[in-house]
């Protein structure tokens, strides 16, 4: 019983129990591992000037009271310490937001800049790169209630550290939740038709919908791209269908305005034969010729016999018929 009792207990902590479908998840940063630069040669830096920081203090002391003690070391490890709380380094692409008790004093980097310690501390490090920052819009309706999923990317980059730090919390989970916003909107405001014509259009109209939107957090959108746009196979089929009847439609309107160019051409020509008999014969000759030029045939042209010997006197023919 007492087994029995432990199992179900042991059970209803971790495998007894159904999870829940509403669990919370890690949350995803936009950071790879390819992306992360060795700072190593920062970290050897700060602690070489810590060393020299210590040897100094050591060598400023024996100089002054001639002689090291307990109180050489404390003092010159104090020194020591505060060293890495006064020296930092910026990587070429970032830019490092500087508060002074609480409020703004500066932005620096790249490179080496110095800070007072317990006074000035480096609020935020901004990467200063051109980002992307995939999105997308699932089921989402269009004007003539058709659900659609559209994946885009997003393309920009943080031109001014300050506003980035001081204005939103998060800024690229705040860009990638506009994104969606704004095309799921898009989205909203056209057929499915359009959207997935007028591609370009809707890039632009995001553009610029985004670009207004964090232009006051110091960032700039340099482009949107709509990469996929997934219709239901339902609808494909009746799309498919769709098109393939308007180009029947475009065909026969073609042939349609075809033939009545040629009728009127037929006309003009026709008015021109009636005025030159001799040209229509000329004209019939010249299709004779080119209906037998191709293949070598023979044309035989039935005749009246007595059209031989229209031209021909009576005197003539008893001299070709003899006595």
């Amino acid at each position: 019983m007492n087994r029995q009792r432990g199992k179900n207990q042991e059970g209803g902590k971790d495998g007894g129990r159904p999870k829940s479908r509403f669990a919370v998840a890690p949350e995803n940063t936009n950071t790879y591992s390819f992306e992360l630069a060795s700072r190593s040669g920062a970290v050897l830096f700060v602690l070489a000037a810590s060393l020299l920081v210590f040897a100094l203090v050591c060598g400023a002391w024996y100089m002054v009271k001639g002689s090291w003690g307990l109180g050489t070391l404390i003092a010159a490890t104090l020194a020591a310490l505060v060293v890495p709380a006064g020296i930092h380094i910026a990587q070429q692409w970032e830019r490092v937001v500087v508060l002074r008790l609480g409020s703004f004093s500066r932005v620096k980097g790249p490179g080496i800049f110095f800070t007072v310690p317990l006074v000035e501390s480096c609020t935020l490090r901004v990467d200063t790169r051109i980002r992307t920052t995939p999105f997308g819009a699932e089921e989402t309706l269009t004007a003539d209630l058709v659900p659609l999923n559209v994946n885009a990317v997003l393309f920009w980059h943080v031109w001014d550290a300050k506003l980035a730090c001081m204005e939103v919390a998060d800024f690229a989970s705040a860009i990638e939740l506009a994104a969606q916003t704004a095309l799921r909107d898009a989205i909203g405001r056209a057929s499915v038709a359009q959207v997935a014509i007028r591609r370009q259009q809707l890039d632009k109209e995001l553009q610029g919908i985004l670009s207004e939107k964090v232009a006051p957090w110091g960032i700039t959108i340099l482009s949107v791209e709509i990469r996929d746009i997934l219709v239901p196979k339902e609808l494909q089929d009746v799309m498919s269908l769709e098109a393939q009847a308007e180009q029947r439609k475009k065909a026969r309107i073609i042939l349609t305005e075809a033939e009545q160019d040629i009728s009127e051409m037929l006309a003009e020509i026709s008015d021109t034969y009636a005025e030159h008999n001799h040209s229509l014969q000329l004209r019939m000759m010249h299709l004779l010729y080119e209906s037998v030029r191709e293949t070598g045939g023979t044309v035989v042209i039935p005749s009246d016999f007595t059209e031989a010997f229209r031209d021909i006197s009576p005197s003539d023919l008893g001299k070709i018929l003899g006595p």
